[in-house]
């Protein structure tokens, strides 16, 4: 017993808790529930996958599922740029500094 007192913010107060007070760990339930997520005024939207999809799609909508062909291009155009020094926009941007710095001496 060290004779420290501890306090936690609940709201906007401080309480005092006992030495080997544990906070009670955060409730994760609603990650596998995700179904709250695509409620509207408490109604769910849709009750299966054809209708989410069909819901997706009526009101142009993604996700990010929808993406991992891009995201993987990118990256490996990102990883060729960073570790190869491969630009493919470079070749365009110096002919057109070129063009532009020849035009001005005219």
């Amino acid at each position: 017993m060290s004779g420290r007192k501890r306090f936690v913010a609940v709201g906007n107060k401080w309480v005092e808790v006992p030495e080997d007070y544990a906070p009670e760990p955060p409730r994760a339930d609603y990650l596998l529930y995700n179904d709250r997520l695509y409620q509207d005024d408490g109604d769910p939207r849709y009750n299966s996958r054809a209708e989410h999809r069909e819901y997706m799609r009526r009101n142009d909508l993604t996700t990010s599922d929808d993406w991992t062909d891009s995201w993987t291009k990118a990256a490996k155009e990102r990883a060729a740029f960073f570790t190869e020094g491969r630009d493919p926009s470079r070749r365009q941007d110096v002919a057109r500094a070129m063009e532009l710095n020849n035009s001005r001496r005219k």
